[in-house]
């Protein structure tokens, strides 16, 4: 009898047992498959692949040209500062496309055997161009790239000075840049950019009633520093 008594006893430790390292587990489940909405929670939202930067550009020629049957001609043009917007798109955290918008203007003045007819004229220039880019991602906040395009400029306005009539051709190049972003959290930053344009056009120029024509060689470097802005 006591025999049987001890055996009961035991059996019902051991279910007792069971029953409360059942609950404990059970329990450590609950506890895991409730985090899993936190840990998803917590999953960082991607970044647009949008983005765009203002910047304040200095445009800085390259001073080259002549006119076409005048020995020893040569031309120069102005520099100008100018607000530029740039347009850009990632196709992945490196890879990027981006086009830059801007306007300014140069003076046109005779140097050389024309030196005497100072300044030509003027012409305002469009020059959207499109760049491929490639941005080094593995330095934290501050991020180099380096890029190359086409370009096409477009020259309106075009007024006379010394000469009776100007027309100076829109025409494509090509584009060269370098720069960095160092963003200051996911969506702004500062940037720096520089960038070689290789814009050479044909023109057409009437002085004292002769009908001219020559190549205009601006090559201009593109400078700028402004802010960036991620979406």
């Amino acid at each position: 009898m006591a025999r049987n008594q001890m055996r009961a006893a035991r059996g019902v430790t051991a279910a007792v047992v069971l029953i409360v390292m059942g609950q404990q587990a059970l329990a450590a489940d609950l506890a895991q498959a409730g985090s899993v909405p936190q840990a998803v929670a917590s999953v960082t939202e991607a970044p647009s692949p949008w983005q765009i930067r203002l910047r304040a550009l200095g445009v800085v020629t390259h001073d080259a040209g002549y006119v076409n049957a005048v020995p020893g001609s040569d031309l120069s043009y102005s520099n100008t500062v100018t607000p530029e917007l740039d347009i850009s798109y990632f196709f992945t955290d490196n890879i990027a496309a981006e086009l830059i918008l801007g306007t300014t203007y140069a003076n046109i003045m005779g140097q050389g055997t024309i030196g005497e007819l100072e300044n030509i004229g003027k012409v305002w220039l469009l020059p959207p161009t499109l760049t491929l880019q490639y941005h080094f991602t593995n330095f934290g906040g501050f991020r180099p790239y380096v890029g190359a395009g086409v370009n096409y400029t477009i020259f309106y306005n075009q007024d006379v000075g010394s000469a009776n009539a100007l027309k100076v051709k829109n025409t494509f190049g090509t584009a060269l840049q370098v720069g960095f972003d160092y963003l200051v959290d996911r969506h702004w930053g500062v940037n720096f950019d520089v960038k070689k344009l290789f814009l050479n056009t044909d023109f057409d120029v009437t002085v004292d009633g002769a009908k001219l024509t020559g190549k205009a060689s601006l090559d201009p470097w593109l400078i700028g520093a402004g802010v960036t802005y991620r979406f």
